[in-house]
């Protein structure tokens, strides 16, 4: 029987991002796939700036950027070319100092994690392996798995199942599903494009409803199209080479295109009813399914990632009370619920097939953008509760990452500050014992230079000494460097705020 404090089930993105971040905080990691190989075709579309952010710490961000390209745009129109609505994505104007939205090539994206995870030591990969069952006690889980050396049982400390949308891990739980009432059938095409001139160059949604078309951009050299399906069309009928040919002929790609993947889906909005049975939890799919009207079912399932494995090492490494994990779903799922909210409304405005009721979306929305009127670009979504010091300016938003220019690339915050939590102060504070590693930094410092000004800024807006930030980028809270330092040790810890920790002195 062998042993790890982390068993990891499922290696999409969720669960390879998730065990080479557990890797890179110091535990062992058992991560199992029931495929030998990364799926070849695409299916996720779109990250944004807060999921490169999180390739720059995995060390694969140029590696994604290879085979990804920024969106400038993303515009809904009418069946006429009339636009209802458009949302610009200019520059590297982001939180995180990355462009706000990317298109990208999932397999590639995939084997870029892949190859992290294999020069890693902690992490053990079994591929081929599957996931039978599990029995869980006081002080772990029993995992039973079959690949091809036969049947086994893994011992370990955290069971976390990114097995998607048809979890064993969540069904060997008994975990439910709320289900949003939102369920569309749609052809999804990639292609292979040669002449990617002759194609949009902006992300499209056709509020058609004849015939609700998605046009977006993927990949270098590769397109995507997804048409909703009609009453009475069936996945057999839709996906034959003649149907697709017809439907992509109004869009002029002729036979300069080489159909990649054509597949039926069906769009809905699900969320699992709990999240966490004790040391077994779930994440990506096997937690929450998300249209993709707004393009975040990955980035929701990455984001899982991030604040789970944190709290984990919290917890294995440096003592952290359990308790801490009922942190996980408390902050990520009113996050995710608004960006499934986001989405089917997204959804509505595309998916409305009534003639009459398109006609009156469509003279509304019109009238808006001649007055002027235009939706903002959506506001980032914070955490209201969770491990974060309530009450204090800007907790539980996302940090942003300051960036400068040193013999012509990037310097970054993250890369210069590294993984763990920060205790940023305006002037160097001494921090004494803590229960988790924490960066402590003044403003003072030589290495926050090229950063000081906007670091200022952000402090000076929230009316704040310090900063605490989680190692997932968002913010414990502001204040007193002393008071932040105890109450993120408390928080760790589930003790009274301040009962816990040695203050800093300064």
């Amino acid at each position: 029987m062998s042993e790890c404090d982390v068993m990891v089930v499922g290696l999409g993105p969720v669960g390879a991002a998730l065990s080479a971040l557990l890797a890179d905080r110091g535990l062992s990691v058992v991560a199992i796939d029931k495929d030998s190989l990364v799926y070849p075709l695409p299916r996720a579309a779109h990250f944004d700036h807060e999921i490169m952010r999180l390739f720059q710490q995995l060390g694969v961000a140029d590696a994604v950027a290879d085979q990804a390209q920024v969106a400038p745009a993303y515009e809904f129109r009418t069946a006429r070319g009339e636009v209802l609505m458009r949302f610009d994505f200019d520059g590297a104007g982001s939180l995180s100092g990355w462009a706000p939205s990317y298109m990208f090539h999932q397999p590639a994206m995939e084997a870029a994690l892949r190859a992290r995870l294999a020069a890693s030591e902690r992490v053990d990969v079994r591929l081929e392996t599957v996931f039978t069952g599990f029995s869980q006690d006081a002080d772990g889980v029993y995992v039973e798995v079959e690949g091809p050396q036969g049947r086994s049982t893994v011992r370990a400390r955290y069971l976390v199942g990114c097995d998607g949308a048809w979890s064993p891990v969540r069904e060997g739980l008994g975990i439910g599903l709320d289900d949003y009432g939102f369920d569309e059938p749609w052809l999804v095409i990639d292609v292979l494009v040669g002449d990617t001139d002759r194609l949009p160059a902006i992300n499209l949604q056709i509020c058609d409803p004849a015939r609700p078309t998605t046009c977006v951009l993927m990949g270098p050299g590769r397109h995507r199209w997804e048409f909703m399906l009609a009453p009475g069309e069936t996945a057999e009928q839709v996906t034959e080479e003649n149907f697709i040919r017809d439907l992509l002929r109004p869009w002029d790609c002729g036979e300069d295109i080489v159909i990649e993947r054509r597949a039926v889906y069906r769009f809905h909005g699900l969320v699992a009813k709990s999240w966490r049975d004790r040391r077994v939890l779930i994440a990506g799919d096997a937690a929450h399914q998300t249209p993709p009207f707004a393009g975040q079912g990955m980035c929701s399932g990455l984001r899982d990632a991030a604040n789970l494995a944190w709290k984990l090492a919290a917890i294995v490494r440096h003592g952290a009370d359990e308790s801490l994990l009922d942190s996980y779903q408390t902050e990520r799922e009113p996050h995710t619920r608004a960006l499934i909210e986001r989405a089917i409304g997204m959804g509505r405005v595309v998916c409305t097939a009534d003639r009459a009721a398109a006609a009156a979306r469509d003279e509304a929305m019109l009238a808006q953008r001649r007055a002027g009127a235009q939706a903002p670009l959506p506001a980032p979504l914070d955490f209201a509760q969770g491990c974060l010091l309530a009450g204090s300016n800007g907790a539980g938003g996302l940090f942003p990452q300051p960036w400068a220019e040193r013999d012509g690339a990037a310097l970054r915050l993250d890369d210069v500050l590294g993984a763990e939590a920060w205790l940023i102060s305006r002037s160097t504070p001494v921090i004494g014992r803590t229960l988790a590693p924490l960066t402590a930094v003044g403003l003072d410092d030589p290495i926050l230079a090229p950063f000081r000004e906007r670091l200022i800024t952000w402090l000076d807006k929230q009316g704040a000494d310090a900063v605490l930030v989680r190692p997932d980028r968002y913010v414990f809270g502001t204040g007193d460097p002393g008071d932040l330092a105890a109450n993120f040790a408390a928080a760790l810890t589930g003790r009274p705020t301040g009962a816990t920790a040695e203050r800093v002195a300064g």
